[in-house]
């Protein structure tokens, strides 16, 4: 891809996406094509110094297309609501089926790559495991309405007659990581620990409400966000070259860790001995909780990324030294 490419990302203004903007632009690319809701102060550091050719707010954003008529090489759709205590579905069905929908079909009309952000909220309570193959997303039973719409666009993505030239559905596990200050009650549990050991000295973990798994005990694949920017940018870069096919990818370190052990590389992130409370889980989400999920990544590790992710301790320790203690952006 060259450095003078135009690469849409939606979600531009967001976690990931601000995260993703940031990282292009230290590999040489400028011409970047923002889409997003921007009236949000709360998400306006996120994309300060950064560099790009447009702005476009999501609403218009078609319109834009229509008019403009850019010619893209490249679409990263990483824009979603992804409030998971957000239950009006028509909300999620607006967002995260309709509008990518039309991200797809823009993509598959004008023949360009596609990469989109899905979810391993789609693997529900993890009765059918956690591969990624194309048979087990219309057995699955998300546990809430954002799990529901993301895995409704992978059928649509799957059942498919017509696609992009190339489409990757990354399920995005639990990712931490700078630039997500504005998602305060749904930011990464690496986030609110902080906060609360700043705060208080102390942090509280939900107790654990089944027999099988002891307080602290349960089990999350974290994933910090710039191991989520390096396979972006590999699927940019090599998809065509290394015949990378199209599909749904896991996105997790594919390694399980507790909640406990989180809080504890936390603890060491800012050299204080670890203080950890449990308190009871709320009631509207205990119904709804996933006690464990692990990422299988055998299909983009044969697909050919080769690179190591981060392991909990060393993401931890340099999201909570580099970004959150200095309140750093990335």
């Amino acid at each position: 891809m060259t450095k003078n490419a135009r690469i849409v990302i939606t979600g531009a203004a967001g976690f990931i996406g601000s995260c993703l903007t940031g990282f292009l632009n230290k590999k040489g690319f400028e011409q970047l094509i923002l889409v997003d809701e921007f009236s949000r102060v709360d998400k306006v550091h996120n994309l300060e110094g950064k560099q790009y050719s447009d702005k476009i707010e999501r609403d218009d954003f078609f319109e834009w297309l229509e008019t403009t008529k850019p010619h893209i090489e490249f679409v990263f759709h990483i824009g979603a609501r992804t409030d998971t205590t957000e239950f009006d579905y028509a909300v999620h069905e607006r967002l995260n089926v309709e509008y990518s929908q039309k991200i797809w079909d823009y993509a598959m009309m004008k023949q360009i790559p596609l990469v989109y952000a899905s979810s391993a909220a789609t693997y529900g309570a993890g009765e059918f495991g956690y591969r990624d193959d194309h048979e087990v997303p219309f057995r699955l039973n998300p546990l809430n309405p954002y799990g529901v719409s993301k895995n409704e666009f992978d059928k649509w993505a799957i059942r498919g007659n017509s696609h992009p030239p190339f489409w990757a559905g990354l399920k995005f596990f639990n990712v931490y990581g700078p630039n997500e200050y504005h998602k305060v009650r749904m930011a990464s549990v690496v986030w609110h620990a902080f906060r609360q050991l700043e705060k208080d000295g102390e942090v509280k973990l939900f107790k654990s409400h089944r027999p099988d798994f002891r307080d602290g005990q349960q089990l999350r694949d974290f994933i910090y966000v710039k191991d989520i920017l390096e396979v972006c940018y590999w699927l940019m870069e090599n998809h065509q070259s290394m015949h990378v096919p199209s599909g749904l990818y896991n996105l997790g370190t594919g390694k399980a860790r507790s909640f406990e052990d989180l809080v504890k590389a936390v603890f060491k992130g800012v050299g204080k001995q670890p203080v950890i409370k449990y308190i009871d889980m709320p009631e509207d989400i205990r119904d709804k909780y996933q006690y464990f999920t692990e990422a299988d990544m055998e299909k983009l590790r044969s697909a050919g990324y080769k690179e190591p992710f981060y392991s909990l301790e060393k993401g931890v320790a340099d999201y909570v030294k580099n970004y959150l203690s200095p309140h750093n952006y990335y």
